[in-house]
């Protein structure tokens, strides 16, 4: 389930998703099994490599991949958010439906507020992935 075979529409996917240049962008939830095409084009994009999930810097957007099966959704969530700047962006990125570790809609839709967020937009995040694109609630609390 890993790189897809169109680099370029990985890259047009990635500028859908509203990466821009300069953004810091952590990572979390990397393994071999993610979209290293996708990764790239996310890299490309913002000029920056992907900051790791130790990183201490201040996030413009977490880009959080999770599998069904692979632990707690909201402690991932939660995780991804820790050093994300006010206004951040947590792209949520999933299998698809039909492939390995899928998840549900309804327990991501279920896990978001639990974990401080809002799940806004569901998209093709690439060939394997979808993306829901989550925000902190405007006023500020999570």
């Amino acid at each position: 389930m890993g790189a897809t075979a169109d680099p370029a529409a990985d890259q047009t996917a990635a500028a859908k998703l509203g990466f821009r240049q300069g953004q810091l962008v952590q990572e979390f939830g990397w393994d071999e099994g993610v979209d290293d095409d996708f990764r790239l084009a996310v890299e490309n994009i913002t000029g920056g490599e992907l900051l790791d999930e130790d990183a201490d810097d201040v996030a413009d957007i977490a880009l959080c991949w999770f599998r069904d099966g692979e632990g707690d959704l909201v402690d991932a969530l939660v995780d991804a958010t820790t050093n994300l700047a006010e206004g951040g962006i947590v792209w949520l990125l999933t299998p698809k439906q039909g492939r390995p570790g899928h998840v549900e809609p309804a327990d991501i839709n279920e896990a978001a507020p639990t974990a401080g967020l809002h799940a806004t937009t569901s998209v093709s995040a690439s060939a394997n992935w979808a993306g829901t694109r989550m925000t902190t609630p405007k006023n500020g609390r999570r």
